[in-house]
């Protein structure tokens, strides 16, 4: 159970950061920019923001460094587009992204599990 959490956390970790690496695709930034949601005031560095917190929880799931922080950067950047960016409409159009709040969710009840710096550093492998 302890590897096959750890091999999600791993999964989940490197779609977030495929997700996060837009933030260096100005092409890619611009167009969200351009969304209704986005539209004037502070709605590049929101866009920036999201890219960034996408990036950073990624790299922190996969390494297992911190795995709580990255699962609460996951929950809030995550139910953040579910319930703002996409109005709350998870059951049939924002799935994804809802999917993504529910696995930091798990993430921040297991903590690491295995192969994480979290054990290695501090002992925190895994609590079950």
């Amino acid at each position: 159970m302890h590897k096959a959490l750890a091999v999600t956390r791993i999964i989940v970790g490197l779609l977030l950061m495929f997700h996060g690496w837009e933030l260096f695709n100005p092409e890619i930034m611009n167009g969200y920019q351009e969304w209704d949601v986005f539209k004037g005031g502070a709605g590049a560095i929101l866009v920036y923001a999201g890219k960034s917190s996408e990036l950073i929880s990624g790299t922190l799931l996969v390494l297992g460094l911190f795995t709580r922080v990255g699962a609460l950067l996951t929950i809030g950047t995550f139910s953040t587009i579910t319930f703002w960016v996409g109005q709350g409409r998870f059951w049939y159009d924002d799935q994804h992204p809802f999917m993504f709040a529910l696995l930091g969710l798990l993430f921040f009840f297991t903590g690491p599990c295995a192969w994480s710096l979290d054990g290695k550093l501090f002992g925190h492998n895994n609590n079950h």
